[in-house]
């Protein structure tokens, strides 16, 4: 197959001919667009869906202007998150494979030394997030190695100001040239990314192929209305249905310790599953990614650090274990399965506190999420006693582990950390006389990965209300019954009469009446549910 296409562009022949090695027939519109001027030394900004080849965009123009003048740092990758940054590094190793390109992957949960040495030796491409790199440039002395570097790309530009990498981007980019090129790109043209283009960029080419915020038509969108006590018996139900059917499936939840405790819960009920979060070790992180793609693994549990990015084409399925608060988020996850024209599923578990979050997310996306009615309360009862013990057996575990004490101890240094910021920013505002900017965070003594954490922003569901345990209320906590924000009518649910109990796992007890319903609404259940949704859905 000729490289003609891509020698259109300006790239060179070799560089054409690895692109065909590759399998990478024909440039994808966002490199058509950006290839050209970035090969001409604009600055660019591209903005186009995940998964339309945004990496070689970027790389191609890079390495040809490194084969023609090569030295060491040439150019300087920012990334929000681990994985994508190894994605990227693997990308630059392969698309320069004939000219011997040497790559530096410099990311948290590695040995500093180790990552100094290796920028001490000045590889050709560094590629890294920007918390870890930053953290190199302020202690290790690495930022003489970067003074010289001809290119900065910031990869998903617009999530890296939002996960507060503001201050990081700040201390890089000080230490860059003033004369360079910087290339900007992102799934989405957000307010973030303009802001960030007027800080970085010099007239620049502007691609903005990025389509509005909507899901494939080809992606199926379900949810399950369920009670929020029960949430993870619902779930534990559903991943064993789509296991069953041989699907592939990314199960997304909101902060590192629900993650933690769902894949230990998964595994106790010999569910094989890994899971992938920002306070994992990097080894491990690198591994469960591994295994997932080359399909020996077939259920990953994930933060919305696997929300972006990433990419694994042969995911089926899309499980939302809580609703993202922010629609862009729900947009993003979803966007892991039904990729380059494949049929998908995402299915999302919604409780009664997310009736709100469901319907703004439907007005975004401007789709409603079907019912997914085929369900049968009693089958998943039938696995309480069983799921509730697995749940111990994982609190047991993360316990022993210490994963629950670090999790403690990282809340308390976290807001130790917020207290001492909102003190620093209001003695600040008192002396210039302005207001401390708001959500102002240093970024000294913490880990420069926890940014990208949905815990460090405070969790991005609405499931972090706890229902107080039985024994502290004085009374049954029925799982279909509401907690305080409920309205008068929707409390008043009917009491169990019957005294069979059942422990859901988190300390609180779940009751199931004489008919075997939760939380004693009998054969209405599905009524109940349908009352919830009809009463705040438009039409």
């Amino acid at each position: 197959m000729s490289s003609a296409a891509w020698a259109s562009l300006g790239l060179s022949p070799w560089l054409g001919e690895t692109c065909i090695e590759m399998g990478l027939k024909r440039p994808t519109p966002i490199q058509e667009a950006c290839i050209p001027p970035a090969l001409q030394g604009q600055d660019v900004l591209g903005s186009a869906e995940t998964g339309s080849g945004k990496t070689a965009a970027f790389a191609l123009p890079i390495l040809q202007a490194l084969s023609e003048d090569p030295y060491g740092v040439f150019a300087v990758v920012l990334s929000p998150a681990r994985e994508l940054a190894a994605q990227i590094a693997d990308q630059f190793s392969a698309l320069g494979t004939r000219m011997s390109v040497r790559v530096s992957l410099i990311v948290g949960g590695v040995d500093m030394m180790r990552q100094a040495l290796e920028l001490s030796k000045r590889p050709h491409i560094v590629i890294g997030t920007p918390g870890r790199l930053a953290d190199h440039l302020r202690s290790s002395g690495s930022a003489a190695v970067m003074r010289n570097a001809r290119f900065l790309v910031i990869d998903e530009a617009d999530r890296l100001l939002e996960l507060g990498f503001a201050d990081d981007l700040g201390a890089i980019i000080s230490q860059m040239p003033a004369r360079r090129q910087t290339l900007l790109f992102s799934a989405t043209m957000s307010g973030a990314l303009q802001r960030l283009q007027r800080l970085a960029l010099t007239s620049p080419h502007v691609a903005d192929l990025a389509p509005s915020e909507r899901v494939p038509a080809a992606l199926a969108l379900d949810y399950v209305f369920v009670p929020s006590n029960v949430r993870d018996l619902y779930l534990v139900h559903l991943v064993r249905r789509f296991r069953d059917k041989g699907e592939t499936i990314i199960i997304f939840t909101s902060t590192c310790r629900a993650c933690e405790m769902l894949a230990c819960t998964l595994r106790a009920l010999a569910i094989d599953c890994a899971p992938l979060h920002s306070q994992q070790a990097q080894a491990k992180r690198l591994a469960a990614i591994g295994r997932f793609k080359q399909g020996t693994l077939a259920i990953l549990v994930a933060t919305d650090v696997a929300a972006r990015g990433i990419d694994i084409p042969q995911v089926g399925v899309v499980i939302n274990h809580n609703v993202p608060a922010m629609p862009r988020d729900f947009v993003h996850r979803c966007g892991r399965t039904a990729r380059a024209g494949r049929v998908g599923c995402a299915l999302t578990i919604v409780s009664q506190y997310d009736v709100e979050v469901l319907l703004a997310i439907e007005a975004h996306i401007g789709r409603k999420l079907a019912s997914l009615d085929n369900v049968e309360e009693s089958e998943v009862l039938s696995a309480l006693n069983e799921v509730a013990s697995a749940r111990r057996t994982a609190v047991l575990e993360l316990t022993e582990n210490g994963f629950l004490e670090r999790e403690k101890e990282r809340k308390k240094r976290r807001k130790e950390d917020r207290l001492q910021d909102e003190q620093e920013g209001d003695e600040e505002g008192e002396l210039e006389g302005v207001d401390a900017p708001e959500g102002a965070r240093g970024s000294e003594e913490r880990d420069p990965e926890q940014a990208a954490t949905e815990d460090e922003r405070g969790g991005g569901g609405h499931d972090h209300r706890r229902v107080a345990p039985a024994s502290a209320k004085g009374q049954m906590i029925g799982a279909a019954t509401l907690g305080k924000g409920a309205s008068a009518d929707q409390r008043k649910l009917p009491r169990p009469s019957s005294n069979r109990t059942a422990e859901n796992g988190l300390g609180e007890v779940a009751w199931i009446d004489d008919t075997g319903s939760i939380g004693g609404s009998g054969g209405k259940s599905k009524k109940r549910k349908k009352e919830l949704l009809g009463a705040t859905r438009p039409g």
